[in-house]
């Protein structure tokens, strides 16, 4: 890297074992791609909750030539994707999205990737055939809204629960869906 990592932490004193994580961490994504130019990672911690766990916020900040990257896990519904949420999980988790973030410039960058969505592979988690849409469990572990007009093929009355979909998550009015739908093992 051309400037020295930066470590911020915010609402919780320094830790010499956290900052050696960290740098570890940076140092892969070095690795992953040659060209990072600089990096930020700023910890806070959110609440102070004793007898559940406290919630961290992690951001990892990219600069890359002539863009900057940025990872930012807020630790959304972390209670209820780990029994007690740590450091040590709200870190892996961010640098985890990271890697993936900077494994994809890297491959759009050399032209292995077109720009346009990427679909993701899931499996349908809810169905509500009445009100005309579903819900899809994606391989992180959230789950994406989408209607009965999202369907590629347009024959939402043969999905099932735990039916493998692949999808394309885009922004919505009230956060992330799925905007394309189509079963696995047919070409989007």
């Amino acid at each position: 890297m051309d400037t020295p990592l930066e470590i911020v932490f915010h609402n919780l004193s320094t830790s010499e074992a956290v900052e050696a994580e960290i740098r570890e961490r940076v140092q892969k994504l070095d690795k992953i791609y040659d060209h990072l130019v600089g990096c930020r990672v700023s910890v806070e911690l959110l609440h102070r909750q004793h007898q559940t766990g406290n919630v961290f916020d992690v951001h990892v900040e990219m600069k890359v030539p002539g863009d900057t990257l940025v990872v930012s896990r807020e630790p959304h519904r972390a209670h209820e994707k780990y029994v007690q949420p740590t450091l040590q999980t709200s870190l892996r988790d961010a640098f985890k999205a990271a890697e993936r973030q900077l494994l994809e410039f890297k491959r759009r960058q050399s032209g292995e990737v077109k720009p346009h969505d990427e679909a993701f592979a899931g499996q349908v988690s809810q169905l509500y055939p009445r009100e005309d849409h579903g819900f899809i469990l994606t391989h992180e572990g959230t789950q994406l809204y989408f209607h009965r007009n999202s369907l590629l093929d347009g024959n939402f009355d043969r999905l099932q629960r735990g039916d493998k979909v692949h999808f394309v998550q885009t922004v919505g009015d009230t956060g992330p869906i799925a905007s394309k739908v189509w079963p696995a093992g047919e070409p989007g």
